[in-house]
């Protein structure tokens, strides 16, 4: 029987599930495992990525299935809870399924966001290991990353300290590095706005460089984007190597490898190659593997564990971050270019409380009361709202895909809201369930389910929005205008000399595009709800991934450090001292 979410809070509902959640060896026979490809790690065991794909290489892949969201509140509508609800769905109806998400980071759990974990009888289990650090893959890479930052300041000092004769006497070759031309900072992974700015090297000559740095959040570190589209330990080493983390005096890139750290950092690395086992609460299996930020990164969970869950399920759910203008255009023309792989399906979730603000309801304010609006019936907001959801629905359908609407259903949605949604999706080409997972688990998953099955027995006839050969100012104004629904693009002077710069030189023809704007509006300006018409998208800056191979234009101001709100979580985080059961989490 489903627990009683109205009642039990997510962290009381994840404990009395994880009573009996699968042992190592349940796992190693639900996913028919050998003995030498699950790594013991307690209740949270790694897959030998590796061992498994060289077993099943000749195997044939599953249905391959993207969940994906309209423009969502602060508060998110949703999608990891879909996601676990459409596997819990799937496996009621008697399917081998599974499924990947990206872990979590510490801010948005300590913060306002909460752990990603789902919710209700949708929720992702062991929650607490799955909340505070998993097996340490964020750790490691917030090591790595640090220990690029330490190699770089130490460089800098010494290189200031001694002439070129002392340098290559202690086995140096001077690399001029420019101290305002510095393209990493440090990285924690928490909301610490206080470490947006800083000065390091304060003292004498023997404390360091003296230098303007920066902390972003560990899930923003191009480490962390990297290990989502990493094939194979081998290119991850190589990604690592290429990793600009500053510049010399004449403009020429130092990398990772200049300054010798590139070994040291995948020496911290090497584990997380493997991706974590979780399940849900009704004990479908999940993959936890990757998270980077999907408003300047990939959003997505890694490559590895997609291809490792095609493998070993009939049916793999993966989930993008954010709605689909950012997390499933990235998925598209990012993630399945580099990967090979092709979704049949992708779903598309919605909830009322979103379409409503959409329509124009009222602000909606993290940590504040949400207006009666949205726990009332209104039909003309919800009406209105859904040009959101269509506007969705035609991008996805631009892929090759005909998207699946999963209706995230909310205690206080009336039946004539929800058909109307129902409705409007299915006029504008897309299958629509209701879904009720969040209450009721795989049973009230069921028509969502049956859904995207039935959509899994269509031919795909996938394609990418633009060729790779496309130059860059070029695939962002298709994007943009295709999209988005701009009307076109503007540069900024520094974003336009550099887009030349980089189409003239073909060390970077075949980099990802990878957009960083808002998740919070179709444009760059969070306050624009739903389809805004008659503007423009201003690119301001763009960034540059070496290492993974992305080049990132910036529309609107987005900070690589979150800020921790006034009334966070972490406030009602405690520990049971009698159990050691960690209470408060959500």
């Amino acid at each position: 029987m489903p627990f009683d979410p109205t009642v039990m809070k997510d962290w009381q509902i994840a404990a009395e599930a994880e009573k009996n959640m699968p042992t190592p060896e349940q796992y190693m026979d639900m996913l028919g495992l050998e003995k030498d490809e699950l790594i013991p790690y307690g209740r949270t065991p790694r897959v030998d990525f590796l061992k498994v794909m060289e077993r099943l290489k000749d195997k044939e892949d599953g249905k391959y299935i993207e969940v994906t969201a309209i423009t969502p509140t602060p508060l998110g509508e949703g999608k990891t809870t879909a996601t676990m609800g459409l596997m819990e769905g799937l496996g009621k109806r008697g399917q081998n399924v599974g499924g990947a998400i990206r872990q979590p980071s510490g801010g948005p759990t300590m913060n306002i966001k909460g752990t990603a974990a789902g919710g209700g009888n949708a929720l992702l289990i062991p929650m607490t290991e799955f909340s505070l650090g998993l097996t340490g893959d964020i750790n490691d890479i917030t090591n790595a990353h640090n220990l690029a930052m330490v190699a770089l300041n130490a460089r800098m000092q010494h290189e200031a300290n001694y002439d070129d004769e002392q340098l290559a006497e202690r086995g140096l070759k001077r690399l001029d590095i420019d101290p305002k031309n510095i393209e990493m900072g440090w990285v924690i992974d928490f909301a610490a706005q206080g470490l947006r700015n800083i000065i390091i090297g304060l003292g004498g000559k023997k404390d360091g460089f003296l230098m303007q740095s920066k902390f972003g959040i560990t899930v923003s570190s191009e480490l962390m984007a990297i290990l989502a589209v990493a094939t194979d330990l081998a290119d991850l080493r190589e990604r690592l190597s290429n990793i600009v983390v500053a510049y010399d005096r004449k403009g020429n890139p130092i990398t990772t490898a200049d300054l010798e750290v590139d070994g040291a950092m995948c020496a911290w690395m090497r584990n997380t190659i493997n991706p974590t086992l979780c399940c849900t609460v009704e004990h479908q299996p999940c993959f936890v593997h990757a998270g980077p930020f999907a408003n300047i990164a990939i959003g997505q969970s890694s490559i590895i564990a997609d291809r490792i869950g095609l493998k070993l399920f009939d049916y793999h759910v993966t989930e993008s971050g954010f709605a689909a203008d950012i997390g499933f255009e990235k998925f598209w023309n990012v993630k399945c270019r580099l990967s090979g792989l092709k979704p049949n399906v992708s779903v598309l979730v919605a909830t009322v409380r979103a379409l409503k603000m959409h329509g124009g309801g009222p602000t909606v304010v993290p940590g504040r009361p949400i207006p009666e609006e949205y726990t009332k019936e209104n039909l003309e907001l919800v009406e209105k709202g859904c040009e959101n959801l269509v506007h969705m629905i035609n991008v996805v359908k631009k892929s090759g895909i005909k998207p699946v609407v999963c209706v995230n259903r909310f205690y206080t949605d009336t039946d004539a809201e929800l058909n109307l949604v129902k409705r409007i999706a299915e006029q504008a080409g897309a299958r629509a369930a209701v879904s009720d997972h969040w209450m009721k688990g795989g049973e009230g998953a069921l028509e969502l389910a049956d859904a995207v099955m039935d959509a899994c027995k269509e031919e795909v006839d996938f394609k990418y929005l633009y060729p790779l050969e496309m130059p860059l100012r070029e695939r962002v104004e298709i994007i943009a205008k295709e999209v988005y629904g701009a009307d076109g693009v503007d540069w900024a002077p520094l974003a336009e000399e550099k887009a030349k710069r980089f189409e003239s030189d073909p060390q970077y023809a075949d980099y990802a595009t990878m957009m960083v704007k808002t998740h919070l509006s179709l444009t760059h300006d969070p306050t624009l709800k739903g389809v805004p018409k008659g503007w423009r998208l201003p690119i301001r800056d763009i960034l540059v991934y070496g290492g993974a191979k992305f080049l990132c234009p910036m529309a609107g101001a987005i900070s690589l450090m979150p800020g921790t709100s006034s009334n966070p979580a972490y406030r009602r985080i405690d520990v049971d001292v009698k159990t050691g059961q960690v209470t408060g989490l959500f």
